[in-house]
C-alpha cells in the first residue's frame, strides 16, 4: 500500500494540473482567468491524460509566451494554437486532448498485450504523430449537473472510429 502512495506522490510531482482521486482516477481542472470559476477538465485513466486536459486548458486560457512550462509542449494540438475559445470550448478541447491520450494508452496497452510475451516489461510510449493526425472539431458539449464530462474512453474509441 504504502508503494501506491509513492507512485501517487511521483506523479503528482511530475505532471502539473493533475491529482489523483483516492479511488484511483486522475482528475484535472483549472482556473479561469480573471475569475473564482473552476473548470472541470475531467477524470481520466492515466496521470498522462489529466496532465494533456490541463496543457491544452493552460494554453487556451492563459496564452504564455513559452510552452517550458507544459506538461508535453511538443503535442499541444495545432487545432487550438490560435483558435480563441470560450471557457466551455476550451472544457471540450482539453476533455477531447484527455480522453484521446486514455485513448492512445488503451491501443497501446491492448497491442502490449497482445505480444506480452515478446515484450515483458515493456514501456506504453505515446505515439505522437499518431495520436494528433486526427483534426479535432472544438464544440460546446453537455455536462452533468456536477460539470463533469461524461463520456468513457470506451465511447470515446468509438466515436474515433465513426470518423
Amino acid at each position: 500500500m504504502g508503494s501506491n502512495i509513492e507512485e501517487n506522490a511521483a506523479h503528482q510531482r511530475k505532471y502539473k494540473g493533475i491529482r489523483r482521486r483516492k479511488w484511483g482516477k486522475w482528475v484535472s481542472e483549472i482556473r479561469v482567468p480573471g475569475s473564482q470559476e473552476r473548470l472541470w477538465l475531467g477524470s481520466y485513466a492515466t496521470p498522462e491524460a489529466a496532465a494533456m486536459a490541463h496543457d491544452v486548458a493552460f494554453y487556451c486560457l492563459r496564452r504564455p509566451r513559452s510552452l517550458d512550462g507544459l506538461n508535453f509542449p511538443s503535442m499541444l494540438p495545432a487545432s487550438v494554437v490560435h483558435a480563441e475559445l470560450s471557457p466551455k470550448s476550451v472544457q471540450k478541447a482539453a476533455s477531447d486532448a484527455g480522453m484521446g491520450v486514455d485513448a492512445q494508452m488503451v491501443l497501446n496497452k491492448d497491442k502490449t498485450d497482445e505480444n506480452e510475451n515478446e515484450n515483458s516489461g515493456a514501456t506504453q510510449v505515446l505515439d505522437e504523430k499518431q495520436f494528433w493526425e486526427y483534426d479535432y472539431e472544438f464544440e460546446d458539449c453537455g455536462t452533468s449537473e456536477e460539470g463533469e464530462l461524461n463520456i468513457s474512453v470506451e465511447d470515446y474509441l468509438k466515436t474515433q472510429v465513426d470518423h
